[in-house]
């Protein structure tokens, strides 16, 4: 049976609430989280407030309702947002805005409510006059979605064209993107506050997956001139388990992930040759269509044509950009692999996010290497840019380092390597040890030997020693002299180790007083 051809009989069984009878008739939902009806609530409270005065410009904030119809809704990715404004579209006498960041989102969108029962247009740049009229006659005859991005939307022109239809609600998916980007390389979220004013909605619905408090309030100051209803579910995944793998030569240790977790996987990767390079890598490891890259760069079919394989996917690596972060709807993904750290803590928490989005467990697993603590290191403690490295080098909770930075609430647990491995050892009463990384490997030898290796001589033996790990997983020899280069490389640059410039000149020794063998000694005592 179709989901708009549901029987009335069906529909009074689900519940005698219009919003649930909403969501099963058009969507086949027969239940909406707490949080998707607080938000569905505040929305079409706040209309019927402004529908029933006489004029809302000069209400002020003395009504709650008022308040509630300029919200900042936070609710973690995968938690269904989307129902929280395509529920209002078809209960309002009126079209509702829905403003995203990329339009590849908005196509994928439209293409998902044409699959329901919602009528939708879509505004970008390119369109000709024509396009532009059908829209309008569509709206006209009753659409009610009306998709934009904005960019689209500061054409004065199209901003009165607007204005005239009557839209009641206005909602910004990934809101987060009016700091992120605003400040940055697309000045026109900066512009969103003005399409506000101008079409002037009786309700504005800000919705995002993670904004840290500074975040908020950039984004209420930019939207609602610093004063919005801020709703906040529950910020944390539980079933999201947090790992840090350290590691020198990061595609080396995702070639083993590949391998040793589960699928389909996402590997996020800072640039799109490293994409490339990581998917080539595995093809070669694992045969031939094991992953595909996804990055900015590719053709529109192109971009379909891997979301397609990746959707279909049951065991499948995508190796991708940032590009591929936001509106992705493939809900098995098992494991989430970052070859380099996220800017901040929001984009980590939203890119892991991908992760798990049937509620099924999923890890999300950050490659961290001696080279990222000191590029992180000349960041101010506590910043937004430093969360990272908090999580990354914490011996706490790193599902607490997140929250925290969220400014969000406590919360036990659920899983991270951290705290998994000392509830095993209060289990077992056994001390729980990581394998030791490929560096801490060098280190270990040259600590060993001290003033006996030359650089070639350290190379050449973890060469043999990483390659052994490799062949005992995947059957290959994987590592190459540049890798243990960059090993060591970053052990010099680190301060662990240094070259002996007088008796043993040219040997590698443990530098005195740095950070790794403090961190033995006190150990020791």
């Amino acid at each position: 049976m179709e989901i708009n051809q549901k029987s009335q009989e069906e529909i009074e069984e689900i519940s005698d609430d219009f919003v649930t009878q909403t969501a099963y008739k058009n969507f086949g939902i027969k239940y909406l989280y707490p949080w998707q009806r607080l938000v569905v609530a505040n929305i079409l409270e706040a209309y019927e407030y402004h529908k029933n005065i006489a004029d809302y410009e000069d209400i002020g904030e003395a009504d709650d309702s008022f308040c509630k119809g300029r919200q900042i809704v936070l609710l973690p990715t995968g938690a269904g947002k989307s129902l929280c404004f395509q529920i209002p579209a078809l209960l309002l006498d009126g079209p509702s805005l829905i403003i995203y960041p990329l339009l590849a989102l908005m196509s994928d969108q439209q293409r998902r409510m044409e699959e329901g029962s919602l009528r939708s247009v879509t505004f970008r740049g390119g369109q000709t006059d024509e396009e532009r009229e059908e829209n309008f006659r569509k709206i006209r005859e009753g659409a009610q979605i009306i998709l934009a991005n904005p960019e689209v939307l500061q054409s004065e022109t199209l901003l009165k064209q607007l204005k005239e239809v009557g839209i009641k609600h206005i909602a910004i998916d990934e809101a987060h993107c009016v700091s992120e980007w605003g400040d940055s390389f697309r000045p026109a979220y900066l512009g969103l506050g003005n399409v506000i004013k101008v079409i002037n909605p009786p309700v504005i619905t800000a919705f995002t997956a993670t904004a840290s408090p500074e975040v908020l309030s950039r984004v209420a100051e930019i939207l609602f001139d610093g004063n919005a209803h801020i709703v906040r579910s529950e910020s944390d995944r539980k079933n999201i388990l947090y790992y840090v793998r350290y590691a020198a030569a990061k595609k080396k240790e995702a070639l083993l992930l590949a391998r040793t977790e589960q699928r389909p996987m996402i590997i996020f990767c800072g640039t799109r040759n490293k994409a490339e390079d990581m998917s080539r890598d595995l093809n070669v490891c694992f045969g031939r269509g094991t992953a595909k890259f996804y990055h900015a760069g590719l053709e529109k079919s192109e971009k379909d044509e891997i979301e397609k394989w990746f959707y279909d996917s049951t065991d499948g690596v995508l190796c991708a950009t940032c590009a591929y972060g936001m509106g992705v709807d493939k809900k098995n993904i098992k494991t989430v692999v970052h070859l380099e750290a996220s800017a901040t803590a929001e984009a980590y928490i939203q890119e892991a996010g991908r992760g798990g989005r049937d509620g099924s467990i999923a890890k999300a697993i950050l490659l961290w290497s001696l080279e990222d603590s000191l590029n992180y290191s000349v960041y101010k403690a506590g910043s937004r840019e430093a969360a990272l490295r908090d999580f990354a080098e914490t011996t706490d909770c790193r599902r607490q380092v997140l929250l925290d930075a969220l400014g969000a609430e406590q919360a036990v647990c659920s899983g991270c390597d951290l705290c998994d491995a000392r509830k095993k050892e209060s289990e077992t009463g056994k001390t729980v040890k990581p394998a030791p990384s490929d560096w801490q490997l060098a280190y270990n030898i040259i600590k060993r030997s001290r003033n006996y290796y030359s650089e070639d001589d350290i190379e050449a033996e973890l060469y043999e020693t990483m390659n052994a790990r490799t062949r005992r997983i995947l059957g290959l020899n994987i590592w190459t002299h540049k890798d243990t280069v960059d090993v060591v490389r970053q052990l010099k640059d680190s301060g662990l180790v240094e070259l002996d410039n007088f008796l043993w000149r040219g040997r590698l020794r443990i530098r005195k007083n740095n950070k790794h063998s403090k961190k033995n000694n006190k150990k020791k005592s």
